[in-house]
């Protein structure tokens, strides 16, 4: 079987929804196209946008699961972003002029105790993605079914967060790209490491509730990762179904 593109996803806001996109133009220094555009700072944080931050920084699902629930449809001339939850019903705005009334919105799914969420801050130079590199995660489906089965149930895909899903491939076969060149349609990515996976795979996407111990799962097999990490070495458009090699 050859390996192909299955989906492509990005997140405008970290944390704060999901969607699927058709194509993309990758360039590079850059991450997906509006992926982590936005994210929502914590009252503790000092992130301005300007510079990469720490995760450590921003409301996200490894503290507050419930955001995992949630999916958005951002519209690319306006910036105006559509996000719903199973709880909280619909919000839409723009992240940036609309900040108040989103972090109000989102207010009741961070749990007390926790550092409230306090304003949005734009990233200026590439996405507030996890990583230090302007990252775009590649996973594989054939590893996420492999999680699912040892799991005892079938598990989403968006528990993970990742941008290009990827099918044909042997289960971890990724993990051998790492120091490798992978092409996707037009553009060829360089794939630096693997994921190390936090408590947010833990929440179930339909509800936000923790319900399956996702990295007891991953520690079968010795580690704690899935994906890997990657950034564009020669820019270029993928779309769903395109064919992935290695360079």
């Amino acid at each position: 079987m050859t390996a192909r593109v299955a989906s492509l996803w990005r997140y405008p806001v970290k944390a704060h929804g999901r969607e699927e996109i058709a194509r993309a133009d990758l360039v590079c220094g850059q991450c997906m196209p509006f992926d982590r555009l936005w994210a929502v700072a914590h009252d503790q944080s000092q992130a301005d946008g300007v510079e990469w931050a720490q995760c450590s920084n921003f409301t996200r699902a490894a503290k507050a699961p419930g955001l995992q629930a949630m999916t958005s449809t951002l519209d690319e001339a306006t910036e105006h972003l559509t996000l719903s939850h199973p709880e909280l019903g619909n919000w839409r705005g723009h992240p940036e002029r609309d900040a108040a009334a989103l972090v109000a919105w989102t207010a009741p799914l961070v749990p007390a105790g926790r550092a409230a969420s306090a304003r949005v801050v734009r990233a200026t130079a590439r996405g507030m993605t996890d990583s230090d590199l302007p990252s775009i995660t590649l996973c594989n489906m054939s590893s996420h079914r492999a999680v699912s089965q040892k799991a005892g149930q079938d598990l989403s895909i968006h528990r993970w967060r990742g941008n290009i899903w990827i099918d044909g491939l042997a289960p971890w076969e990724e993990f051998d790209w790492v120091g490798k060149t992978v092409r996707i349609g037009g553009a060829l990515l360089h794939v630096h490491e693997r994921t190390s996976r936090c408590l947010a795979t833990h929440a179930n996407t339909d509800t936000g509730a923790r319900d399956v111990a996702i990295l007891d799962v991953l520690e079968t097999w010795g580690h704690q990762d899935f994906s890997v990490q990657a950034t564009v070495a020669e820019p270029g458009t993928i779309a769903r179904d395109d064919r992935v090699t290695l360079a």
